[in-house]
């Protein structure tokens, strides 16, 4: 670090105040060799299928091999750049061809660079005179959705996922069932209940937790095979809940569960939520719901159009640009390239499924509305079985055992009992199989495939299409490697 010139020094309590402090040419060079290592590390070897998905450590090997310590003095630049390197190594590469472990993947070039130019440039999206471009990008991307779905205005602002999305959604509706709590809190008001899916997304129940509804009063409605919510269950639900002297106030529908990728009946979700006066959309209450007024951020009497001052709709004060990042890709690709996307992602799940019902090892859990592909792998030592109510009965003790494999057989611990079993190897291996060959490809980097029990259905994999850089290719190696890392069990 240069020190500042001491000639005609000024100091305050020791302190010389003459110049910067930091070596800005030394900076410089710094970002300028990062930015060529994350070009050459990240961007560079994204779509390479060479290169492994993750090289897996565990947690306290991790620690041993990243300097993680904090210390007084500051570090050369060439041991913050060795850092960099190792951070890059030992990280999942979510921009890998054959990352499918969540509802997120790959590498947008575009939105990359807006990524890039937001944290350069550093801004909070709440008021117009610190954020002038960013907050005319998220109103020019918000009101395009709006036109999408149809409506003839709206309002909205980014938020930073699903799960605080839920929240406002949440939130908004109660204050449009009582304006009063926004002053008077939840004091003296009925009991609050809201219904949503059985196959909702767990932000729900965590929602109601945080905003003190509670989540006994989140009630769930029962869905049928394909997961969507039973319109006429809705009914007898919100009926029961009056009848039982409760306030029903929200009806959340899901547009696409997390695992079955299935869609609720909007439609006549909204008519029950007609006949009931229940809510379901209502324009302009953001900045009603959150509006805090505070004077040393929204002064009305600012020299331009204070309605370009966003930060009162939001429960945060700082918040990122991420419109920016949406809006680049949009302006780069143009809304039929998007589509082109979205289509392509649709048609290599098709293939998936084609693929699925061809090879032999392999089962569909159902066939599906979207683009989540639901499998399980069978091993061949398990193929000769014969499914039926006792098979999947035994499979579904996997969430409840730890298993001990011997040579010969196997020893079933149960958690609540403590008793301990002897069950033949076959019977073993069903409730392993996911698990086992999850580990087995984390191990050995080649891909990243997410898996879950569900609703009485043991583990299966579930595989979403969302990387615009997957290939037919990586279709046929994910079925392929499955296959190769459990044949043997």
């Amino acid at each position: 670090m240069a020190l500042p010139s001491k000639k005609n020094a000024i100091l305050v309590d020791g302190v010389v105040l003459n110049g910067p402090t930091t070596d800005i040419r030394a900076g410089e060079k710094f970002v300028e060799e990062a930015c060529r290592l994350i070009m050459e590390e990240v961007v560079l070897k994204a779509t390479d299928v060479n290169e492994k998905v993750c090289e897996w450590q565990s947690p306290e090997q991790l620690k041993q091999l990243l300097d993680l310590e904090m210390r007084d003095t500051g570090e050369p630049h060439d041991r913050l750049l060795q850092l960099c390197r190792d951070v890059i190594r030992f990280s999942v590469k979510t921009n890998h061809p054959r990352f499918f472990n969540q509802l997120y993947a790959g590498l947008d070039y575009y939105s990359l660079v807006g990524r890039f130019m937001t944290e350069a440039l550093n801004p909070s999206v709440y008021t117009y005179e610190v954020s002038p471009v960013f907050l005319l990008v998220e109103e020019a991307v918000v009101k395009k959705m709006i036109e999408f779905i149809g409506w003839q205005e709206g309002d909205g602002i980014f938020n930073p996922g699903g799960s605080v999305s839920n929240m406002y959604a949440m939130n908004l509706a109660r204050y449009k069932y009582c304006p009063d709590i926004k002053e008077k809190g939840l004091s003296g008001l009925p009991r609050l209940i809201l219904f949503t899916s059985a196959e909702c997304h767990y932000s729900m129940k965590k929602s109601a937790s945080f905003l003190g509804i509670g989540t006994e009063n989140v009630c769930f409605v029962e869905t049928d095979g394909r997961g969507k919510m039973i319109p006429e269950e809705l009914e007898k639900q919100v009926l029961q809940a009056r009848k039982e002297g409760a306030a029903p106030f929200l009806v959340c529908a899901t547009s696409g569960t997390t695992v079955l990728g299935s869609f609720d009946p909007l439609e006549e979700i909204a008519d029950v939520c007609d006949r009931h006066g229940l809510w379901l959309h209502v324009d302009d209450l953001l900045k009603k719901c959150y509006s805090a007024e505070a004077s040393y951020l929204f002064q009305q009497d600012k020299f331009y159009d204070v309605s370009y001052d966003t930060g009162d709709k939001s429960i945060q004060c700082s918040r990122r640009p991420d419109a920016f990042k949406f809006w680049m890709t949009w302006k780069a690709l143009g809304t039929l390239g998007l589509e082109e996307r979205v289509n392509r992602a649709l048609a290599l799940s098709r293939y998936l499924v084609d693929e699925i019902k061809k090879r032999d090892g392999f089962k569909l859990l159902m066939e599906p509305e979207y683009a989540n592909i639901c499998f399980w792998y069978i091993p061949p030592s398990l193929r000769e079985m014969e499914e039926g109510p006792e098979f999947w009965e035994k499979v579904n003790l996997e969430g409840r055992v730890h298993i001990y494999i011997s040579i010969c057989n196997v020893a079933m611990k149960f958690n609540t009992c403590h008793v301990v079993y002897l069950v033949d190897r076959k019977d073993a291996v069903k409730l392993l199989v996911a698990p086992a060959i999850k580990e087995r490809m984390m191990k050995k980097g080649s891909l990243m495939l997410g898996y879950q029990p569900h609703r009485g259905k043991v583990n299966f994999f579930r595989q979403v299409v969302i990387n615009p850089q997957v290939s037919r290719e990586d279709m046929d190696f994910l079925l392929d490697e499955i296959d190769l890392l459990g044949r043997d069990m």
